[in-house]
């Protein structure tokens, strides 16, 4: 059955409210912001979230044997990295299987997925074919998210029906030559024309996924907006939805890239661009916000699909260690190779724990969950380039040969680094965020009182009350750890607070350690949680996998708050950076040949 036809079952069913989810409107705050605090807020991993009803399990399931067919008998990967494009007749073909409105309203022709579901069905281009994943996400994980989030009637009624059936392509225009991470920088400018009737739009973008095959573009620009209070007239930056019907709008030629290939990329320009004014996405001088929850809402699919990818490495890598004769023993037999394998296995677990937990709970009516956006994301693409690596490493000179496969998935996964945010700007994003709950704790209690609570738990121990959840006996040691961890990284992160006060926003290495363990500890909330669900339901075998990843996180969580804590580092961090500022004054590599 094509996905279309299951779609067509999928809605019958919701229409007949069989199998409605059961959302809930969770009140309290995020996992990720209690940490900073030195809570555990055990409501918001326990139980671990089961969303799907087995109407839906069903449903996903055959979407899944669906797309399973279509990437093994239409779609090759590998022909679509050397043309560096995917043909039409494979693309009409993914229109008729649905795959561009998965997440459209029923009303609006798509199928309607939960998030749960969405992320699902995504694993598959982590199996497959990452390029074709960007091209479809860029479409409508960020393309038309925009129209999704906060269009109209009017606008959705227009626009939702041809983007979900993929007659037109969307994008995603935010990067700039000038602004990269600093979207707030762009320069790009929309004037209300003396009629009032359109803004006339005037700039460039560049890197853009679907840039040169998209006819609807989510456009941020810089507009002039009245202070209503002051009546000074300042720049902020608003959300358009533009048509390339509506003239002035160009792109250059497809970007050659090192991966992703047969995804198109390019640079589109706005010349003189008319948008009527009910273009405008969103409130006039909201565009940040916009562009920013978009991004946040779009994240949430990067941990499946790259659980796809880490998935079928790990299976390439044992099958090669089970196989593979050197010195005598089979590759499996030595320590090395299944402590690589292992490491594997608890990256992707941990990953997984970590993208199900938050697509489960933004479907069960999560009200924050950027923090734990940002974690997840970063995690899903380091782990997966360090699974990639390893499985390289595992193969020896077999991995490093283009017909094996391998080096497309690495050449392929090194952006998932770079786009939607780099990993460089989530990690001050998610410490910056946390030492600012931390910040809100000293104004509220006072600086005397806050300090004294943070040394108490210093020196006398965190007195983090037991758990009302019971956990399996085999998870306790886990549980110990976690809720010792959280205490110990509050109270190093409060004192970094003290220290620098404002100034620590500038203090990137501080804040990188803060992120680091801050990751670490979501991840091990996440495989907790998810380990002892399958305990309940008598699967004792994710239990080691749990155990495993707590015990590794423990370790580095342990370094990376005794290095916040050691002043001695400070000065080590300080010659580093040292060095780094005078290679960056001189213009390249400070020291000389030794044989000059």
């Amino acid at each position: 059955m094509s996905m279309r036809g299951i779609s067509l079952l999928y809605n019958s069913a919701k229409s007949n409210r069989l199998w409605q989810p059961a959302v809930r409107a969770m009140s309290t705050t995020s996992f990720a912001r209690g940490i900073f605090l030195g809570e555990l807020r055990e409501q918001e991993i326990f139980p671990y979230p089961e969303v799907l009803t087995a109407d839906q399990k069903e449903t996903i399931s055959m979407m899944m044997d669906a797309g399973h067919a279509f990437f093994q008998n239409t779609n090759d990967a590998a022909a679509n990295d050397t043309n560096e494009k995917i043909p039409e007749e494979q693309l009409d073909e993914m229109k008729d299987l649905g795959m561009y409105g998965l997440m459209v309203p029923e009303e609006y022709g798509g199928m309607e997925l939960t998030n749960t579901m969405y992320a699902k069905f995504g694993e598959l281009t982590g199996v497959y074919d990452l390029g074709l994943g960007i091209h479809t996400g860029a479409h409508q994980s960020i393309g038309y998210k925009g129209i999704l989030l906060y269009g109209t009637p009017e606008q959705k009624e227009k626009y939702l029906p041809s983007l979900a059936s993929g007659e037109v392509f969307a994008c995603f225009c935010l990067t700039e030559p000038s602004s990269g991470s600093d979207a707030s920088s762009i320069k790009t400018r929309a004037v209300l024309n003396e009629a009032g009737t359109h803004y006339v739009l005037n700039g460039a973008k560049i890197w853009i996924s679907n840039g040169g095959i998209a006819e609807i573009f989510t456009v941020f620009a810089q507009t002039p907006v009245v202070d209503a209070k002051t009546g000074e007239t300042k720049d902020k930056i608003t959300a358009f939805i533009v048509e390339r019907s509506f003239g002035g709008v160009t792109h250059g030629p497809p970007e050659k890239k090192m991966g992703i290939k047969c995804s198109n990329t390019a640079e589109v320009y706005y010349e003189n661009v008319e948008v009527p004014v009910e273009n405008v996405l969103g409130e006039i001088g909201g565009g940040f916000k916009v562009a920013m929850n978009i991004l946040n809402n779009g994240r949430f699919g990067m941990g499946a699909c790259l659980t796809g990818t880490m998935r079928m490495l790990i299976e390439k890598s044992v099958d090669h260690a089970n196989n593979r004769k050197q010195f005598v023993s089979n590759l499996r037999e030595y320590q090395g190779i299944q402590q690589k394998i292992a490491m594997m296995n608890l990256l992707c677990y941990a990953n997984e724990s970590m993208a199900y937990m938050l697509c489960g709970n933004m479907d069960r009516g999560a009200p924050e969950y950027q923090l734990e956006a940002a974690m997840s994301k970063i995690f899903a693409s380091q782990a997966a380039w360090d699974v990639c690596d390893e499985t390289i490493q595992i193969l020896g000179g077999a991995g490093f040969m283009k017909d094996v496969g391998i080096e497309r998935w690495m050449r392929d996964l090194r952006i998932f680094r770079i786009f939607e945010g780099t990993n460089d700007i989530l990690k001050l994003f998610v410490a910056l965020n946390g030492v600012q709950e931390v910040g809100k704790l000293f104004k509220k209690q006072g600086n005397m009182s806050t300090a004294i609570g943070i040394l108490q738990k210093k020196f006398l121990g965190g007195g983090m009350r037991a758990l009302k959840t019971k956990v399996h006996a085999d998870l306790n040691g886990s549980v110990k750890m976690l809720q010792e961890d959280i205490t110990k990284f509050h109270v190093a992160t409060a004192e970094q607070v003290m220290k620098y006060k404002k100034g620590i926003i500038e203090q990137q290495v501080v804040l990188n350690r803060v992120a680091d363990s801050a990751i670490l500890l979501q991840s091990m909330a996440a495989v907790i949680s998810r380990a002892n669900l399958a305990a309940e339901k008598g699967d004792l075998s994710e239990l080691a996998l749990a155990n495993a990843w707590c015990g590794e996180s423990h370790q580095r969580i342990t370094q990376l708050v005794a290095d916040l804590q050691n002043p001695a580092l400070t000065k080590v961090d300080q010659a580093t950076l040292n060095v780094g500022k005078m290679s960056l004054d001189s213009n390249g590599y400070l020291a000389k040949s030794p044989v000059s």
